[in-house]
């Protein structure tokens, strides 16, 4: 089975470099790509897809035509949501929505449903994975900002989501246009709420818990495929 595996941020990245530091890096039109064996399994193909929604749509759909993958995996952090959510709790991405759609001139939860994407996991079967981090199935909304606060309230009473990033929900969206499996599992690695985002103003520990999470994501990913 072929797996490409796409990391989206800069940050997250630079953690799998780090992890793995003899990969034998090649260069595409959207970024840097290497193949990796983890585990047993055949080689996987990892692909730094880029941050936002306009990155990571491209970038899908770029590695969907040329590697032709049997299994799309996305893999990296998110926001979470202070009292709804712990840091270290990994989500298997059930559903994605698209939430920084503006509409004022039709209807925008037309516009939000149009892009929101339910993922198919029953290849997964009852697979678990037999770690000490927690895994919630369920929501993560995505947009092309950091949480802000004011949203929060919004966003848990009308969605009831727990989490959020930037990348997912184009990436959800692409492969289910293209009929490709898709497995997106993304790792909470700051919280947000009332009092702002811990990691804001604080990219050192950002970058610091991304490192954590990838690592974790990494370790846990042959159980998963």
């Amino acid at each position: 089975m072929k797996i490409v595996v796409i990391i989206s941020a800069n940050a997250e990245w630079r953690a799998v470099k780090e992890l793995f530091p003899d990969l034998d890096i090649q260069r595409s039109p959207f970024g840097e790509y290497a193949d990796l064996r983890l585990s047993t399994f055949d080689l996987l193909t990892l692909f730094h897809g880029g941050w936002g929604k306009i990155s990571a749509a491209a970038t899908a759909q770029y590695v969907i035509d040329h590697f032709q993958p049997d299994l799309l995996v996305n893999l990296g952090t998110c926001g979470g949501f202070a009292g709804r959510i712990e840091t270290g709790t990994v989500i298997l991405v059930e559903r994605t929505l698209v939430y920084d759609i503006i509409e004022q001139m039709g209807d925008g939860d037309e516009a939000i449903a149009h892009y929101a994407t339910d993922i198919d996991l029953s290849w997964l079967g009852q697979r678990t994975v037999d770690r000490s981090s927690s895994v919630m199935r369920g929501l993560l909304v995505s947009a092309d900002r950091d949480i802000v606060v004011e949203d929060i309230p919004m966003l848990i009473e009308k969605y009831g989501a727990v989490a959020a990033d930037w990348e997912s929900g184009a990436i959800a969206w692409v492969a289910k246009r293209n009929g490709v499996r898709c497995l997106i599992l993304r790792g909470v690695s700051d919280l947000v709420g009332g009092g702002g985002g811990e990691a804001y103003g604080n990219l050192d520990l950002f970058h610091q818990r991304t490192k954590t999470v990838m690592k974790d994501l990494f370790d846990q990913l042959p159980e998963w495929i």
